[in-house]
């Protein structure tokens, strides 16, 4: 969907963008505390853009609308979707009827402190970034209230953008950001990721950026979103970013930049599978069953591998031939190299869980990280067929 300037854009007017599902419970008293935030000064419009929610969010802004004083320089509206069309989706329609020049983009359940609003608005408006992050991952930025599985899992979503797509910023994940409006002017924004500062970052050339930090608070009311086809969504929306505007292979000649990059993408691979190994195997053990750890294990291992085998073939070696024959050869090599690396990685866990009493969760860190070692060299010499160095 093309992005355009608005036709009753407001100079030095603020649009904050507020997505919202079933945030009853939220919604109000975010919108207190933003107005109280604010510079007195500034021409600011609040979008709440809400999906239909079930605990009637969107009605519960309008009748506090009604009731509310008026005031010049803060105004709310609320965009009723008919159906939960997706975060990035319902962003994009409140850009999309955004009058300010400046975008800010947050949550509205606390976890994106409204005190923070200020600092990105200025970055943008005063020192002339095109984009200002809030950042957890920066210094000063922390995560407070998640979980060792939800930050494990978040820092490898960061890696894997950070290192995949070549983005500079600490935190591109961050789902609470400002940015100038006609930074988008001419681009097909596609909102495919539930974390479209993403998009926005690949998407965009020559733009500046800063990082603000700031603590994330996990929410205390309501449910959080994060859910497996989110994650399903943001490998879709990586994969898809990847191809955006370059070529699949780039004509390098150095052998050892060129090992080093192929290299990367195989770790940066592995990375993703770390992350469905980790999620399946807590997930049987624990989540939808109470199967053994042993088990889940088994279970995380077969499909990390079949995901792994998938991404290196199409991404880190370039290789497009999936004819049957072919394609279950070296799915065959691939699984026997990843064999080796996992019973390496079922020995460890059997004896850091059993012997030493550590914990499952981070026995199974330390076990897939050892596992991964030599699986690239090995793939990339007998599954791919290619030179060792090159």
């Amino acid at each position: 969907m093309l992005v355009e300037d608005h036709e009753q854009k407001m100079n030095g007017q603020v649009s904050i963008i507020i997505p919202t599902y079933n945030e009853s419970q939220n919604i109000i008293n975010i919108l207190k505390s933003i107005g109280s935030n604010l510079p007195k000064n500034l021409l600011t419009q609040a979008i709440i853009v809400d999906d239909n929610s079930p605990d009637g969010t969107g009605k519960i802004v309008e009748d506090y609308m009604k009731n509310l004083k008026k005031m010049a320089n803060y105004t709310i509206e609320v965009i009723h979707r008919k159906a939960k069309d997706g975060l990035g989706s319902a962003i994009l329609n409140g850009i999309q009827h955004a009058k300010g020049d400046t975008i800010v983009v947050m949550d509205s359940d606390f976890s994106h402190p409204p005190q923070i609003i200020p600092k990105l608005i200025e970055s943008v408006k005063k020192y002339q970034f095109d984009i200002a992050v809030a950042s957890r991952y920066i210094k000063g930025g922390n995560i407070q209230g998640w979980s060792l599985k939800r930050k494990i899992m978040s820092k490898f979503a960061t890696l894997i953008a950070k290192k995949g797509l070549g983005i500079d910023a600490k935190d591109p994940m961050s789902g609470f950001f400002a940015f100038k409006k006609n930074i988008l002017n001419g681009l097909n924004i596609d909102a495919i990721g539930y974390k479209i500062l993403l998009e926005i970052l690949v998407k965009t050339k020559n733009v500046t950026i800063t990082e603000i930090p700031y603590t994330f608070q996990d929410r205390e009311f309501g449910s959080s979103k994060l859910n497996y086809k989110t994650i399903l969504d943001y490998y879709k929306s990586v994969w898809k970013l990847y191809r955006y505007g370059k070529p699949l292979e780039k004509q390098e000649k150095r052998s050892s930049v060129k090992f080093l990059s192929k290299a990367a993408r195989f770790y940066t691979v592995g990375a993703s599978g770390f992350v469905v190994n980790y999620v399946i195997s807590l997930l049987f053990a624990g989540g939808i069953s109470d199967m053994w750890y042993l088990h889940a294990t088994i279970i995380g291992i077969t499909a990390s591998i079949t995901t792994n085998f998938i991404l290196n073939k199409a991404w880190t070696f370039s290789d497009r031939d999936f004819r049957i024959k072919k394609t279950l050869t070296q799915y065959g090599k691939f699984v026997m190299f990843s064999s080796l690396g996992a019973l390496v990685q079922l020995g460890m866990v059997y004896f850091l869980v059993d012997n030493i009493q550590i914990s499952y969760p981070l026995a199974l860190i330390l076990a897939v990280m050892t596992a991964a070692f030599g699986n690239f060299v090995l793939n990339k010499k007998w599954t791919f067929k290619e030179k060792l160095i090159g």
